[in-house]
């Protein structure tokens, strides 16, 4: 591919151009279908306009009442194509009102300001008129044949309680989330603000990486990548599971070498290349039929254990020598000992605290206590302390006792039938309440319930091995091993093509990002050239450094001072940075993914110094040849740096009344900018006669070609044409008859028709004036007796060429 298939690779939306290289690749068709298959319609039908999905969009008008500065109705009229557009008026006229209105109308917030929550919006009704805001915007969509229409209103005075719907010709009226912009919003938005600016370099350097790294696309590639690779592991994971049941099996079936059935399906899993699976058939199918109710009642009553004898008896007999040791205590009263030893020990604390009262202070009776009823009661205390423990204690390992022989008792899910009655009487255990009654009908029960479990376990097995059990479990497995043996087998071609498909889409991604990031490269560095003007500081290099799932992640811009190398953020001025974040933020939001052929910057001039604006007024020139260009200025630098370079731009006037009145009137267009001049002319005596022979009859044929252009392009957009293919074909076409016939036909080559065209569509007349415009160009010029009505008739005639009802 040579260097210029590449950049027009890279300029071309991400579909379009992995459908070309996947229709260009060698590979082969079923590789192909899985692409196609992982990538979606997207490539399939790349460069068509879907019918559920819009085309690229351009503004057509803004009307706004009710918002921010503006009260009344204030609307602003646009020609809803490429090229540059300048909103100037003095600071509180309503500009930045309505640029963020755009701003608002498409995504519901507007521009973070420090610290403020973008779903907030401030005070953002307008006091003059606060009843109904209200936001509607026109806007002429790729392959429409009218214009659609954004319209957001407000249920409450709370910013973010506005509703946006979406009606588009021949889809209805729709919420606007319908439209699918949401992620091209966040990735490409298409509004720049001075504070957008600052949060451009201010931001977090993972904020900076993501900004850029969103704007190379790849993200139909990584999911198509992901989708396919998916499937590459899934069938890998099925081949590995196969591969290791391998083993095992070959050992169960060396296990039964006596059996010839186990020899041939080894011989036959042990086949050098694949398996014989056609043999491992035969063996499955030549097995009879097995009663498999009955097999699995087998089952059950071969797998039947009932409880384990040595811990009951254990457990019975803790539990015996529990009830004996409370037996012993027969006759004890633990509570009536505990009370004596407290009434005890009450009269001995007395007798501490009156060591001379030897009186009794329940019956009064003298010298009863005395040393030796103290010794006495002491000894006494101990002994019914030790009594009540004991009785205590014995309960307690009654009560333990019983517990833990209860929780041997457990019922497993599955019993056979032949064991129901033992199994039963065995569970009821655990209900037996009375100690005594439990340690001995657990000891029955259990002895019963083993002894029966015992034997049908017995009969099960030789039934079982009557039955050739271990053959039929071991051809069981062998038939699930075949089954996905087979599968492995036929999923090889597709585990080929699957890795074939992730290498091509690995290598592709690796390519492309390389092309897009270089071409965003080339785009930053080429915009700071022309916005650094005198500046000393040269941009070096843009680079991603880290990954979009790193920890770790920065945007790097390198630049040098003087030749000497230096962070570029550390070493330049404000006005160098404001022309940083421009030269970031502009390839961002015109990449070719973007569905938005418009972009709205408001306030861009700020800390700007004379020579940097004019160099703003190129750049916004050359994008304004391929987007709809939107500023909002109070700086009339900008506006002159254009008018000095005589560059083509149109101009709005906005002004503000009383209440918020805000009226926006258009200064001048390239149109009217040729009609004025030649107007200007047309009213100036004593000029030399070539002025009105050749000057004046060219103004007004650049009028008539610009407005050829306009129309050219409202044509070509309404019929869903390619915009690369379009600004091409005006590139191509050098004579005025070119321009006229791809706006009238959409084919330069039938210049020849042009004439007959414009006499039918604008009669004869538009016909002469056409001519006398050409005649300009060559050296006898034309011969213009009435110049006054010659500028208004082409004026007329202009008019009625960039109608879009003319030329749609």
């Amino acid at each position: 591919m040579t260097e210029t298939e590449q950049h027009q690779q890279t300029a071309l939306p991400l579909a379009e151009t992995v459908a070309t290289r996947l229709a260009e690749s060698a590979l082969t068709e079923p590789v192909k279908a899985l692409l196609r298959d992982a990538l979606g319609s997207g490539t399939a039908d790349a460069g068509a306009t879907s019918s559920a999905s819009p085309g690229r969009v351009y503004l057509d008008s803004l009307t706004v009442n009710g918002f921010r500065g503006i009260g009344p109705r204030a609307r602003l009229s646009l020609s809803p194509r490429p090229g540059v557009n300048l909103v100037v008026g003095r600071n509180g006229s309503g500009k930045s009102s309505l640029a963020d209105a755009i701003e608002v109308g498409f995504t519901g917030t507007r521009a973070h300001r420090g610290g403020q929550d973008a779903t907030r919006g401030g005070h953002w009704y307008n006091l003059h008129n606060a009843d109904s805001p209200k936001i509607e915007l026109k806007v002429a969509i790729e392959g429409d044949a009218g214009n659609s229409t954004l319209t957001r209103t407000w249920t409450n005075e709370g910013f973010g309680s506005s509703e946006a719907t979406f009606k588009r010709p021949g889809h209805g009226t729709a919420p606007l989330a319908d439209a699918g912009w949401d992620t091209a919003l966040a990735d490409h938005r298409p509004f720049l603000s001075y504070t957008d600016l600052d949060l451009m370099l201010t931001g977090r350097p993972s904020e900076r990486y993501d900004a850029i790294a969103t704007i190379l696309g790849m993200e139909l590639l990584s999911t198509a990548t992901n989708r396919l690779s998916a499937r590459e592991k899934a069938l890998a994971a099925f081949a590995k599971e196969t591969k290791d049941a391998l083993p095992d099996l070959k050992g169960a079936l060396y296990a039964l070498e006596d059996d010839d059935r186990a020899v041939q399906a080894l011989l036959a899993v042990d086949t050098p290349g694949a398996p014989d699976l056609d043999t491992i058939d035969v063996l499955v199918a030549g097995l009879p039929p097995a009663d498999d109710s009955r097999l699995a009642e087998l089952h059950v009553e071969a797998g039947a254990h009932g409880p384990d004898l040595a811990e009951v008896g254990e457990a019975v007999q803790r539990l015996r020598i529990a009830l004996a040791d409370v037996e012993d205590l027969h006759g004890t009263d633990a509570e009536n000992a505990w009370l004596r030893a407290d009434l005890l020990e009450k009269a001995l604390a007395h007798a501490d605290r009156h060591p001379d009262d030897d009186v009794c202070p329940a019956c009064g009776t003298e010298r009863v206590l005395g040393r030796e009823w103290c010794d006495r009661a002491s000894r006494q205390v101990a002994e019914l302390r030790r009594e009540a423990k004991t009785a205590d204690d014995a309960h307690a390992a009654v009560r333990t006792g019983a517990r833990n022989l209860q929780n041997l008792i457990e019922r497993p899910q599955r019993i056979p039938a032949a064991l129901a009655g033992p199994w039963q009487a065995w569970a009821d255990c655990r209900h037996i309440v009375d100690p005594v009654e439990l340690a001995r009908s657990a000891e029955d029960a259990a002895t019963v319930l083993a002894d029966a479990c015992d034997t049908v376990r017995r009969h099960a097995a030789r039934e079982l091995e009557e039955r050739d059990e271990r053959w039929r479990a071991l051809v069981t497995r062998l038939a699930a091993w075949a089954d996905k043996a087979r599968q492995t087998e036929r999923d090889k071609p597709l585990k080929t093509s699957l890795s074939k498909a992730v290498k091509w889409l690995k290598d592709l991604s690796t390519e492309l990002r390389e092309q897009r990031m270089e071409r965003f490269t080339d785009a930053t560095q080429g915009i700071w050239e022309r916005l650094r003007q005198e500046s000393n500081v040269d941009l070096t290099a843009v680079s991603l450094k880290g990954s979009e799932k790193a920890n770790v992640r920065k945007l790097v811009m390198a630049a040098s001072v003087d030749g000497q190398d230096a962070p570029a953020l550390d070493v330049m001025s404000q006005g160098e940075l404001h022309s940083l974040a421009l030269s970031l933020f502009l390839p961002r939001a015109t990449t070719a993914d973007s569905p938005f052929g418009f972009l709205v910057i408001d306030d861009p001039v700020q800390s700007m110094d004379p020579t940097k604006v004019h160099g703003l007024a190129q750049v916004l020139h050359e994008m304004g040849r391929h987007r709809q260009i939107l500023v909002f200025t109070h700086d009339p630098r900008l506006q002159k740096a254009f008018t000095d370079q005589e560059l083509p731009v149109t101009v709005f006037q906005v002004t503000r009344g009383e209440r918020s009145r805000v009226k926006v009137n258009r200064v001048d267009d390239p149109v009217a900018q040729a009609i004025g001049d030649a107007r200007a002319i047309a009213a100036t005596r004593g000029l030399p006669p070539e002025t009105y022979s050749n000057v004046l009859p060219g103004l007004c044929r650049i009028a008539l070609e610009n407005a050829f252009l306009e129309a050219a392009w409202i044509r070509h957009h309404r019929t869903g044409g390619s915009e690369h293919d379009l600004q091409a074909a005006i590139d191509s076409a050098e004579r005025f008859q070119e321009v006229a016939a791809f706006a009238l036909f959409g084919d330069v080559r039938r210049g020849g028709d042009v004439k007959e065209e414009v006499r039918r569509r604008y009669g004869s007349p538009a016909c002469s004036l056409i001519q006398q415009c050409q005649k300009g160009a060559h050296s006898d010029g034309a011969s213009i007796s009435d110049p006054h009505g010659f500028v208004t008739d082409v004026e007329t005639l202009a008019q009625k060429i960039r109608k879009p009802e003319v030329t749609a």
